[in-house]
């Protein structure tokens, strides 16, 4: 009775919306762009998120076909923006570092086109769901929210990791420089004090009558 419900359900849960998910390496003064064509009435959400690099900010930047600015932010970390579309066409939207001279950033974004379908044909009917029914639509929500809580978790993971690696760096490059400066140090001393025991030869000059 399980696997035949599992069964059921399986092609069920993974009716998603159309959406782009991307992870991407953006370099110092360089701006990245992608395109999406989007009918009118459309209910769309870009989220995005720095995972590395620098102060972990970025420019974004989102347009309408006609060139009007829907969404314009400076040096994020991460937001989100939801918006319905006014207009069939290509929205774009941009992924900015022109303001970094030396720092690459990567950045994951994640841009959802359209509501959610409904599990089945007959879901909107005035008539209640069946038990099975419901339970389908109550696994596909659950789903949905441990997909976006991985997402969000591996995120975290990523910047989290980057930031070990960073601060690691760093300790190396102080604990090796230490090293050399109490070197320097150690040999300096060990001169100074040789000089103070050494013996001074003296010269003695005879002066002749």
């Amino acid at each position: 009775m399980l696997a035949w419900f599992l069964l059921l359900c399986a092609p069920l849960m993974f009716g998603w919306i159309r959406a782009s998910e991307l992870t991407f390496e953006l370099p110092d003064n360089a701006k990245q762009c992608f395109y999406e064509d989007i009918t009118i009435g459309t209910k769309c959400t870009l989220e995005f998120q720095v995972v590395t690099g620098g102060h972990y900010d970025v420019d974004c930047r989102l347009e309408d076909p006609d060139g009007t600015v829907l969404y314009k932010e400076m040096k994020k970390q991460y937001d989100s923006f939801t918006f319905t579309a006014s207009r069939n066409g290509t929205f774009k939207f941009c992924f900015s570092n022109e303001f970094s001279t030396f720092t690459h950033k990567t950045v994951y974004f994640d841009f959802q086109v359209g509501d959610d379908p409904p599990l089945f044909p007959n879901e909107n009917r005035v008539t209640a769901l069946t038990q099975m029914e419901s339970a389908c639509v109550s696994i596909h929500e659950a789903l949905k929210s441990v997909i976006d809580y991985q997402t969000h978790f591996r995120l975290r993971e990523a910047q989290g990791r980057s930031r070990a690696e960073d601060l690691n760096t760093r300790v190396a490059f102080w604990s090796i420089g230490e090293a050399f400066i109490l070197l320097v140090v150690s040999i300096s001393q060990v001169l100074l004090l040789r000089s103070f025991f050494s013996d001074k030869k003296t010269t003695t000059t005879r002066v002749g009558s």
